[in-house]
């Protein structure tokens, strides 16, 4: 029985969404961002597999640049897709994959100090058991550790920060502050920001010494769950098995995921391989690589955002061959995050869809829901959600 697998290399944009102008990084629109297309004429590229698979050609088709070194006649299934939902975040991107643009406008803090109100900050405290908050503003996450850590370790106070995403951030000391608590304080606290309609609560915990903190693989997102039945929810009533890579289980709030198997990104891979010779008949595997956004996207790193592509299509040349010959897999992104562009935020772009396992062939534009549409096509599961399969 066939077994699909979705792998989201997180901010892989590829330029050219229509609506750019609308999305900002600062006061500067989003209109121009490339996340492929600039990586590889600041840094270059060294990504084979995902070329032949129809990179290159994706990103020409997005936007009309030419990705330098990315010139592969495609013997894969390629196009560039297309996001309807108004946001350009991870819970936006995913869920439209899954099938189901959000019907609702996020709930942003705009205010880049004193960006959370006194009633909102005053429930943090009170679930926290402090007198106060650390932070409070539009924060990179490695600065505001390292801006506010040592005045953590010393008063006890959650740092607590946003960004032009729908979320709020909190991160604390695994040991002076303690993990646990850390995420019951956000599982406390994030019904209440749910129904803001703030698209995620994510702790944030850290570890180290005054002057070299560092963010632990423990992160976990709490996340409103999805308004209608996503491709998950749909395989999972089929009584197919399905099973989660990375922070998809956060992002669904667990719904109709079977397993669950986190870690960083190296460990991920693991996870995936392991799943191609694991998975059952009929499995469906959905997967995320957060460390393309989290560690070089907002981080502004076009060299290490290129040898994280390097290492990926690597190992996903190790896993192609191994595939059954009735298996689908599909490489997308849910937005961009182009390392060269100003600020420190996504940028909204479309996104390539790579398909191994129908042959050479040029899908053309997509929308994102197309995605889950052809997931449940191959897997000929019954599907009420949007889009077309491009099976």
């Amino acid at each position: 029985m066939a077994r699909a697998f979705l792998i989201v290399i997180d901010s892989v944009g590829i330029g050219g969404a229509p609506d750019a102008d609308q999305f900002f990084n600062g006061d500067l629109p989003d209109t121009g961002a490339n996340t492929v297309a600039h990586i590889a004429q600041t840094a270059g590229l060294d990504v084979p597999v995902m070329d032949a698979l129809g990179l290159g050609a994706a990103v020409t088709l997005a936007s009309g640049d030419v990705a330098p070194g990315l010139g592969a006649d495609p013997t894969g299934a390629w196009g560039a897709a297309r996001e309807i939902s108004r946001g350009k975040d991870t819970p936006s991107g995913h869920w439209e994959l899954a099938g189901v643009p959000v019907p609702w406008d996020w709930h942003v803090f705009t205010d880049k100090q004193n960006s959370f109100p006194e009633n909102l900050v005053a429930q943090i405290c009170a679930a926290a058991g402090t007198e106060g908050i650390l932070g409070n503003c539009h924060a990179s996450g490695t600065a505001i550790i390292e801006q506010e850590g040592a005045a953590h370790v010393r008063s006890g106070w959650p740092i607590c920060y946003t960004s032009a995403d729908s979320v709020l951030q909190i991160a604390a000391h695994e040991e002076h502050f303690g993990l646990d608590r850390l995420l019951q304080l956000c599982a406390d606290i994030a019904p209440t920001l749910h129904a803001m309609k703030v698209g995620r609560v994510i702790a944030r915990p850290f570890a180290g010494d005054v002057g070299s903190f560092a963010r632990t693989a423990n992160r976990k997102d709490f996340a409103i769950a999805p308004p209608a039945p996503t491709i998950c929810d749909y395989v999972h009533q089929a009584g197919r098995k399905v099973h989660a890579v990375g922070k998809i289980g956060d992002i669904f709030s667990m719904r109709g995921i079977d397993d669950l198997r986190k870690g960083r990104d190296v460990a991920l891979m693991g996870h995936i391989d392991d799943l191609v010779d694991t998975a059952e008949d009929g499995a469906f595997v959905f997967a995320n690589l957060v460390e393309f956004d989290s560690e070089y996207g907002h981080r502004r790193d076009p060299a290490g955002y290129a040898a994280h592509l390097a290492w990926f299509d690597r190992r996903l040349g190790q896993i192609l061959p191994r595939l059954r010959p009735d298996d689908l897999l599909i490489v997308t992104a849910d937005h961009g995050n182009d390392p060269t562009w100003p600020g420190t935020d996504h940028t909204r772009e479309q996104v390539p869809v790579l398909v191994h396992g129908l042959g050479a062939r040029a899908l053309g534009p997509l929308q994102f829901v197309d995605v889950a549409a052809s997931i449940a096509a191959h897997l000929n599961v019954e599907y009420d959600g949007e889009g077309q399969s491009f099976l």
